[in-house]
């Protein structure tokens, strides 16, 4: 009997190794072919001409045939937007440095719009490229309506996040609309939005544009992007330059706990912020109020704004000047302004006054700081899009109060926003096990150079913890954290020096190096 156990015993410990084994070498047999299927495209013709928008006149533009179905390396071709900064020093150029935009959803062209693309170094050795990603701006933009007018009118009356038993009601239906909206209005190119497919667009780019090597930096959602490429094609990176990192394994396979530990790193820089802000007092944080004042004093008159709003508008100003702020309105862009330290905050301190002053408040004020802020319908249409064939929740969308409810102790501001904001992903048109070319692993990055990762200590939707579980899956990466470093973005000298040393030369910082920024919030 004893020899039996023992036997048995074996084989419960055996029996999943197997399970494990078999999964990894099907995964292993997947990322082969994904990749096979890349090689078989047809290679891009470039033909660079100066772009036409006078905002873009001092770059290069093209396009670039990829497959809209890499299964068919030969049939129907999306025709990907693509914009280039010259390097400035052309005898000493390295090669080209590929950049992409987060979101998912953000325009590159965009960017570009808004000056150079790099600076120093980087811009002198470097041809810069960024692109629109496909279903985006100008590579074929995803529908979801059949016209604008409806596209806006849906996005304009989005429930974010419902409060009551009927708005949930609305917003599942809503949700089911959505998903088949997009699925009527985008037939051929919407099973072709995964990041699986922006990736061999972007190693079609690389061959474009003649580089042995990928080259390549990309942050937020961008950093998935690059985590993507590198599981596809590592044995093909130079340098893989990553920020404000998404946890591929959690965003592709348990996408309701990536949710959460964004919604938890909000409510962190929430805590952060109020606490900056009764240290700095006024008149560098409006909401600090004339009197010196605590943290505590700061999150209860917070909560009690945002309480008022779920109850109902409040009415901002007197008279005809007046404005009715919904809670639709303020709670996207309460945490999206966490994301900018140095204009955000100090707007966000503002808007809480004006909030909390009612009748009193400047109408005027909330409605400059709210136009700034929010989702463009386009982009909405695009997170939407590639999000859902992504990520994985294997919920119907009636069952999203449920999951809203598991949040409320850990994130309780935020949970439902940053969830419902993926509803439609319950109703999505793809099987169970999402697209056939989505990935879910491994995220090893096979490359002689290891990934530069950088993450700030307090990032409101990507936060530290994602940023240390990333350079585990990758394994094969070196991770800085800014201490002290708030916001979305990584920004200041140090992180700038570290970059281009890693990016020109391929140095990289020792581990567990880290930075400081070079500037602190509500600083004068």
């Amino acid at each position: 009997m004893r020899g039996w156990k023992i036997v048995g015993l074996a084989l419960v410990v055996l029996v999943p190794s197997l399970v494990a084994c078999t999964r990894q070498s099907e995964a292993v047999s997947q990322i082969a072919e994904l990749v096979a299927q890349a090689d078989a495209a047809p290679t891009p013709k470039l033909d660079w001409a100066q772009c036409a928008e006078p905002e873009l006149s001092r770059y290069q533009c093209a396009t670039a045939a990829v497959p809209i179905d890499y299964a068919q390396p030969n049939g129907p071709t999306l025709a990907l937007a693509i914009i280039k900064q010259p390097a400035t020093e052309k005898d000493r150029r390295i090669g080209t440095l590929f950049t992409a935009v987060g979101g998912p959803g953000g325009s590159g062209f965009k960017w570009a719009s808004h000056g150079e693309l790099f600076a120093g170094e980087v811009a002198r050795r470097f041809d810069v490229i960024t692109f629109d990603q496909r279903g985006i701006g100008r590579s074929g933009q995803v529908r979801c309506f059949p016209n604008a007018e409806e596209q806006h009118r849906f996005w304009s009356e989005f429930l974010l996040p419902p409060t009551t038993a009927e708005q949930e009601g609305i917003a599942a239906r809503n949700a089911r609309a959505l998903a088949a909206g997009c699925a009527a209005n985008s037939p051929e190119l919407l099973p072709h939005l995964t990041t699986v497919d922006a990736a061999r667009d972007l190693d079609l780019l690389r061959r474009a544009v003649g580089d042995a090597t990928m080259t390549y930096e990309g942050a937020s959602y961008a950093s998935y992007l690059g985590e993507v490429y590198g599981a596809l094609f590592g044995d093909r990176v130079r340098a893989l330059q990553l920020g404000s990192m998404i946890d591929p394994d959690a965003y592709t396979n348990d996408s309701s706990a990536q949710i959460a530990d964004s919604a938890a790193g909000t409510e962190e820089v929430l805590t952060e912020f109020l606490r900056l802000c009764a240290e700095a007092g006024q008149p560098r944080c409006a909401f600090a109020g004339p009197a010196k004042t605590d943290a505590a004093a700061l999150r209860t008159r917070n909560d009690a704004v945002l309480d008022r709003l779920r109850q109902g508008p409040i009415e901002v100003g007197a008279g005809e000047r007046a404005r009715a702020v919904t809670l639709t309105e303020v709670l996207p862009a309460h945490a999206t302004m966490l994301y900018d330290p140095k204009e955000g905050w100090p707007a966000l301190a503002e808007l809480l006054t004006e909030l909390e002053r009612g009748p009193a408040g400047n109408p005027d004020a909330v409605q400059q700081i709210l136009a700034a802020g929010g989702f463009a319908d386009n982009f909405l249409d695009a997170y939407t899009a590639i999000s859902c064939a992504d990520n994985n929740f294997g919920h119907e969308p009636e069952q999203w109060p449920t999951l809203a409810a598991e949040f409320a102790n850990t994130a309780p501001h935020y949970g439902a926003m940053w969830l419902y904001l993926r509803q439609a992903c319950g109703a999505w048109p793809a099987s169970a096990k999402g697209y056939p070319q989505r990935i879910t692993g491994p995220w090893i990055l096979r490359s002689d150079k290891p990934a530069l990762l950088f993450n700030n200590r307090f990032d409101p939707v990507t936060p530290l913890t994602a940023a240390r579980r990333a350079q585990q899956e990758l394994v094969n990466a070196r991770l800085v954290v800014i201490e002290g470093g708030y916001g979305h973005e990584v920004v200041g000298d140090c992180a700038g020096r570290l970059r281009e040393h890693y990016l020109v030369d391929l140095q990289l910082p020792a581990p567990g190096a880290t930075c400081k920024p070079d500037r602190a919030p509500f600083a004068d």
